[in-house]
């Protein structure tokens, strides 16, 4: 009698062990189960970071067949800056000027985890009209590719620093906003004076209507220190999956060195990306002028988003300077270079 009763208790315990190991089980399989991730990025060789990681699978094998990557293109700033807050991008190659007003109007809600590209905007004007200096802009028309982004804040400084400001602002030059491609049909129609655009554009305008470089990359401003594209990513994703983020940020910093290692080859795989994403590439003349005006880096130059924010407020498209504390988050980042033993971003 007493081994019967203790072959039903055996059971019990074995089925309810068992039932716990299923559960078990079933949670492990749900948390194991993996994330897709959606990165945004432009058909720009200001993100070639993310083109040539694309192209070659490297981000894909870094985080994984568990978590795919569903990639996002983009050819505006603030659409993408839609989409991540419609919960349908978690990391995107994008402008600081976008990325500050997403962040403002967020309240937050994404953060600058680390820097793609410096410089990589040239100054021009028409074929027919070669100026000494700035100054000389004064009664000029200029265009910049859109109000608000890297570009126009750029000019708007470059204006002040020679003591112009734009029409709206009681000066006189007038800004106008227009979309690269129909930059380089005003110029050449002398619709326009002069143009502040980024590569490759600078250099299509230059090779495709012979425009003249009033400043070059370095002198637009900073000397060229000054971040043209950074990666953003969502403080949710962030908070949710730093495993992921930081997978993706290891990739990224060997991209970067991938890149100023083997600009030719990179340089390859960028075009064909190019042509793959909008059905044409660019001429190699044009690509390889272009290159020598921008710097692939992983740092978000800190100081030159800083004062794009007080450029954004000056010019009207920032209400009240924002509570920047929490704009950057450069732990993970950090955390990777340390391990490759390179030179960590400050606070």
């Amino acid at each position: 009698m007493k081994l019967v009763k203790f072959g039903v208790v055996m059971a019990l315990v074995l089925a309810v062990a068992g039932g716990l190991s299923g559960c078990s089980s079933t949670t492990n399989t749900a948390e194991n189960k993996g994330t897709k991730v959606r990165i945004a990025h432009f058909p720009n060789i200001t993100h070639s970071q993310a083109l040539v990681g694309k192209a070659d699978g490297q981000f894909q094998k870094a985080l994984g067949d568990a978590n795919p990557i569903e990639w996002k293109t983009f050819n505006a700033g603030p659409a993408e800056i839609e989409a991540l807050f419609a919960g349908e991008v978690d990391i995107g190659y994008i402008g600081p000027g976008p990325a500050i007003n997403g962040y403002t109007k967020s309240k937050g809600d994404l953060q600058i985890i680390a820097g793609a590209t410096d410089a990589g905007a040239i100054l021009v004007t028409r074929k027919d009209l070669v100026l000494k200096n700035v100054g000389e802009l004064s009664g000029k028309r200029v265009a910049i590719p859109q109000f608000g982004n890297t570009q126009d804040l750029s000019l708007r400084h470059i204006l002040q620093e020679n003591g112009l400001k734009d029409t709206t602002k009681g000066g006189t030059v007038e800004v106008r906003q227009a979309d690269n491609p129909d930059i380089k049909t005003l110029l050449d129609k002398g619709e326009i004076d002069a143009a502040l655009v980024p590569e490759p554009w600078g250099a299509r305008l230059v090779s495709e209507v012979k425009a003249n470089i009033l400043l070059d990359h370095k002198q637009v401003w900073r000397d060229g220190n000054y971040t043209t594209a950074v990666v953003v990513a969502s403080s949710k994703f962030i908070k949710e999956h730093p495993d992921l983020v930081e997978k993706f940020l290891r990739t990224h910093v060997e991209l970067t060195d991938y890149i100023n290692k083997n600009p030719d080859k990179a340089k390859d795989t960028i075009n064909n990306q190019i042509k793959e994403l909008t059905g044409k590439p660019l001429a190699k003349e044009i690509l390889d002028a272009s290159f020598t005006r921008l710097t692939v880096t992983n740092d978000p130059e800190k100081e030159s988003v800083i004062d794009f924010v007080k450029l954004s407020v000056d010019a009207g498209f920032i209400k009240t300077a924002p509570d920047l504390k929490d704009l950057f988050n450069l732990k993970l980042l950090n955390k990777v270079l340390k391990e490759k033993g390179l030179q960590e971003i400050g606070d």
